[in-house]
């Protein structure tokens, strides 16, 4: 065990080690079924303390690369293989039960949105009411680039953020950018208007089978589908959220050439693990994944903000077939935005709702 926690970085330690760790997983450094060092034996080779080795491996567990057992410690349910060598057709049924969204008010609160307002007002004045660019004001990509980066793990240009009124607009986009010929996989059970966007665009789709984790492996090795339209995180209505092995099954199903996933990061920020989900979109090391998210259900309902990040190879295509289309969000809208992700409140409001919770769920075990 080679584990070095630099003192020096920003990043606490538990993070250092959780990625350190999740790297060997991955590499196959502690296969499938192995079991890893004690807390006790790591705190001591890394000269930290057992509750921050207890930290590292508990975020391990949430995303599902291991599983903490009784009187056997931690042991490793991450493997690469998982998936394509499956041979069973079976596919689960009974963990359907129409699980809707939670119904509890996760908007920011009308003061805090009042304040924000007030502040864009004054300090941009007119340029509230002047025309956006085509693909969405400057400081709101600039401020949703960041956002990405320090909190999901996402590095990107500003050249490859879209702004549109909402994930439906955005999938005909996609549409339209990627083509009517190539076969769209959608998740079934799904978000219903995901399958009616792709429907009136005249897109050929399948529908792929939920299991437990994800898309049953039998199925996604099978399909005709160019395209993995995918909402890994509490799929909508089945919540099922993909496993750490389903999520790099995924990843190399998209290896093929012509492959894209759509990454549908719908209320991941929400999630009750003490770190944000990953994201397949930092995960993959290759540029074809486009990923999406909504300010929706993290700001307001009422708010039809959306955002895409495309790989870079798509910029240049998408600016010369769709770089006409005028921004469909108002600009004074967008710099409200900005200014809510720059001054703070928006990432505080996410951690109060996340922190909610998980008090929640702990007062119901």
């Amino acid at each position: 065990m080679k584990y070095f926690i630099d003192q020096t970085k920003k990043e606490t330690a538990y993070l250092q080690l959780y990625k350190q760790v999740k790297d060997d997983i991955i590499n196959g450094v502690y296969g499938y079924g192995s079991k890893l060092p004690s807390k006790r034996l790591t705190a001591s080779e890394t000269g930290v303390s057992t509750v921050t080795v207890e930290h590292a491996y508990g975020l391990l567990c949430d995303e599902g690369y291991i599983e903490s057992r009784e009187r056997s410690g931690y042991i490793v349910i991450f493997r690469q293989e998982d998936g394509f060598m499956s041979s069973s057709k079976e596919v689960a049924t009974d963990i359907f039960t129409g699980i809707p969204h939670p119904e509890e008010d996760q908007s920011v609160s009308f003061p805090t949105m009042a304040k924000t307002m007030r502040k864009a007002i004054s300090e941009y004045g007119s340029e509230l009411f002047e025309r956006s660019p085509n693909e969405g004001c400057l400081k709101l990509r600039e401020n949703i680039r960041h956002y990405l980066e320090r909190s999901r793990g996402i590095k990107a240009d500003i050249s490859q953020i879209i702004v549109g009124s909402g994930s439906e607009y955005l999938y005909g986009l996609i549409a339209d950018l990627l083509g009517r010929e190539m076969i769209y996989g959608i998740e079934s059970p799904s978000y219903k208007k995901i399958e009616q966007v792709y429907k009136i665009s005249g897109v050929k789709y399948e529908m792929l089978p939920l299991s437990a984790d994800g898309i049953n492996s039998a199925v996604l090795n099978e399909t005709a589908a160019d395209i993995l339209h995918i909402t890994p995180y509490r799929s909508f209505p089945s919540g099922v959220t993909a496993s750490a092995s389903k999520r790099h099954e995924y990843i190399r199903w998209a290896k093929k050439d012509g492959r894209y996933i759509i990454e549908d990061d719908f209320e991941s920020e929400f999630s009750v693990s003490k770190k944000t989900e990953e994201t397949i979109f930092s995960l993959s090391p290759d540029d074809n994944v486009i990923y999406m998210n909504t300010f929706s259900k993290t700001v307001s309902p009422s708010l039809r903000v959306g955002y895409m990040v495309l790989p870079k190879h798509l910029i240049t295509k998408f600016n010369e077939k769709l770089g006409f289309y005028s921004c469909t969000v108002p600009t004074c809208v967008q710099y409200v935005l900005a200014e809510l992700i720059s001054n703070g409140d928006f990432e505080r409001h996410i951690n109060k709702v996340r922190r909610q919770k998980r008090k929640e769920l702990n007062s119901k075990r």
